[in-house]
This record gives C-alpha cells, structure tokens and sequence, in this order.
C-alpha cells in the first residue's frame, strides 16, 4: 500500500475550499444588493461594520439553486441561521419529518474520485 501523497491532498482540498468560498461569494453579493440588510426571523438591522453577521439561508436548502431574482435566498443573522438548521433536526440528528421539506441535494465530494485520480 503505498503512502499518501499529503501535499497533493492539501491543494485538492484548498482549492474545493476556494471554490466553495467563490460560490458563496458570488450569491451573497447578490443576495445582499437584492435585499434589505435585515435578519429574515428577528428583524435585527445590520450596517456595513457588522454584515458580516448576516448571512444567505436557501429556503429550499439547495445551494446550487441561486435565482437571478433571489427568490430562494432569506438573509438571516448567524443565530436565526443555525437556529433555521437546527430546527430540522430531531435529537438523534435525523432530519425531521417536515412535510415539504426537500432533501439536501448538494453534493460537495461528487467530483473527489476523479480529482484524486488526477489526469489521465
């Protein structure tokens, strides 16, 4: 068995992170020119010194499904965000049997095994 290659691993998973963080970017400056700067559940304002405490909450928990309009986009503060996620998970972690709730479809490891494989 041979030994793993840990700096080759390393890049692989920083640049997923980097690529991730673009994703992100580029849905919450639009999130955030679309909408008023104010938590979707407690109606908290945010200025500039402090939006980086709110954040972008997926309605239909897709992350991949960001319209131009920004209608499956809530801006929530951190506390409402992780209470928004909490809130669908019962105690031994399940998610809860919430009708009309679609299951998570982002597959962040879908590509792994051919970045891992590296070039043919």
């Amino acid at each position: 068995m041979s030994k793993p290659d840990h700096e080759r691993l390393d890049r692989l998973v920083a640049e997923a992170r980097r690529t991730r963080e673009q994703r992100e970017q580029g849905y919450r400056e639009r999130a955030l020119k679309i909408h008023p700067w104010i938590c979707g559940r407690c109606a908290r304002e945010f200025t500039h010194e402090n939006v980086h405490q709110l954040t972008v909450h997926h309605r239909d928990h897709n992350h991949d499904h960001n319209p131009p309009d920004g209608s499956n986009w809530e801006l929530l503060c951190l506390y409402c965000h992780e209470a928004e996620h909490s809130r669908l998970l019962d105690s031994a972690g399940r998610t809860g049997g919430g009708e009309g709730v679609s299951p998570a479809t982002h597959q962040p490891f879908a590509d792994l095994k051919s970045l891992l494989e590296g070039p043919k």
